[in-house]
């Protein structure tokens, strides 16, 4: 789920999955087939934490981590965590909260609906820094890459100083045959508060970010190197580009 809501390098490591079911003896064979949830936890180091191509670590390493639940229905919640450098204004730490619902349309499309919650808790100045997000997204395949539109929309809050906010984005990946290297592209759009050059001190409230990676997996670990950027103007260790490493492993 977070290729919806935070990014291409917001990777994670150390994944854990288990299958809960009530007893069979209790429900009708299709009543337990419909019962199934997996859980799953996942850990990442990455050497900048790049949110939208703006980095939420001060240009430094941070480390990641979140905790998933799924129903076989496609309904799931989760929740995602990153050490950043937020200031009194946001602290040293971001809890994302969702649900949602993911499946598939047809063979090749599937869609990824529901609604993010950002939360600082250790910001020390009292603010309302926490708001809200939905979002969708559809990916299919195109020959042999994949690709994911998606939408995110944070409505007018406080939080955001009574502004709204739209961030629309392409992610694009493919595998090279016969190795375990995959190639991946994003290219986002936003319109709104959270803008890369109005974050950045301009008046300009839209601008784009993208990235270019690649990334080796092996087992159930990953090591990923993206070159990130974004328009606007350069800020050293917040809005400049950057080379970002990430190192995740899902089980």
């Amino acid at each position: 789920m977070l290729t919806s809501f935070r990014g291409l390098m917001a990777a994670s490591l150390a994944m854990a999955s288990i299958s809960l079911a009530t007893p069979a003896m209790a429900q009708s064979e299709d009543e337990a087939a419909s019962s199934s949830i997996t859980a799953s936890a996942n850990v990442a180091l990455t050497t900048d934490y790049r949110f939208r191509g703006i980095s939420q670590s001060g240009g430094d390493p941070a480390l990641q981590g979140g905790f998933d639940v799924a129903h076989d229905s496609g309904f799931y919640v989760g929740t995602w965590a990153s050490s950043i450098k937020g200031g009194p204004s946001y602290g040293d730490l971001e809890l994302d909260i969702y649900a949602g619902w993911s499946g598939n349309l047809t063979e090749a499309v599937s869609v990824d609906l529901g609604v993010l919650y950002y939360i600082y808790p250790t910001e020390d100045l009292g603010l309302d820094t926490d708001y809200w997000e939905p979002y969708a997204s559809v990916s299919t395949t195109l020959g042999p890459a994949a690709a994911t539109f998606g939408v995110a929309y944070a409505p007018k809050q406080d939080s955001l100083s009574g502004q709204d906010n739209l961030y629309l984005y392409t992610d694009l990946g493919f595998g090279i045959p016969n190795t375990p290297i995959s190639i991946n592209g994003h290219l986002g759009y936003t319109d709104g508060v959270l803008a890369p050059p109005f974050v950045a001190g301009t008046l300009d409230d839209t601008g784009f970010d993208w990235s270019l990676g690649a990334s080796v997996a092996k087992g159930n670990f990953e090591l990923g190197v993206a070159y990130v950027g974004v328009e606007g103007p350069s800020i050293d260790g917040y809005t400049d580009d950057a080379i970002v490493a990430t190192l995740s492993a899902s089980f």
